[in-house]
């Protein structure tokens, strides 16, 4: 007697719902600014907010990107499937199959120049009030961004930002 074999059903893109990426920079230990990117859901895919979940962590843990763990040094790993271009006043956040672009404030882009990277906090968490296109309000941001139920749900990368040289 023969068994087929169970497999494991992929993610589609469509699976994750709207994909979000959203600049910001604020004052790090350091004293310095530091530039962070955060990339979310809005929890809007045909299946629901759990499909948008699911299809998250099944893509941050097909790249080796722990959710709620250690620290991913892209520093120190160039190989790792996920970058980060800025390039004419844009953002380009890039995994395989996954492409997301975002205009950040000016003193993002200094921010990321001057450190030469940037903190990507990539939740599974959905945040269907932030929609792309409506302003969020500083105190918004604070409060999803830092809450621990959004930081314990997510991947950090500090991810080299590269620019198109000529």
């Amino acid at each position: 007697m023969t068994s087929t074999p169970s497999a494991t059903r992929l993610p589609r893109a469509s699976d994750l719902g709207t994909l979000v990426v959203m600049p910001w920079s604020g004052e790090a230990p350091d004293g310095g600014d530091m530039p962070y990117l955060l990339a979310y859901s809005l929890g809007d895919a045909a299946d629901g907010p759990e499909a948008s979940v699911a299809a998250i962590e099944h893509l941050l843990n097909e790249h080796k990107l722990p959710i709620g763990g250690n620290l991913v040094d892209g520093m120190a790993r160039p190989s790792l499937p996920v970058s980060l271009l800025v390039e004419s006043g844009a953002a380009v956040l890039t995994l395989p199959g996954l492409t997301a672009q975002c205009v950040p404030p000016r003193e993002w882009i200094a921010a990321v120049e001057q450190r030469g990277y940037a903190y990507l906090v990539f939740t599974t968490r959905p945040w269907p009030e932030a929609v792309p296109g409506k302003a969020v309000e500083p105190e918004a941001l604070a409060a999803f961004a830092g809450s621990e139920e959004t930081l314990l749900a997510a991947a950090h990368v500090r991810l080299p930002a590269r620019s198109l040289r000529v």
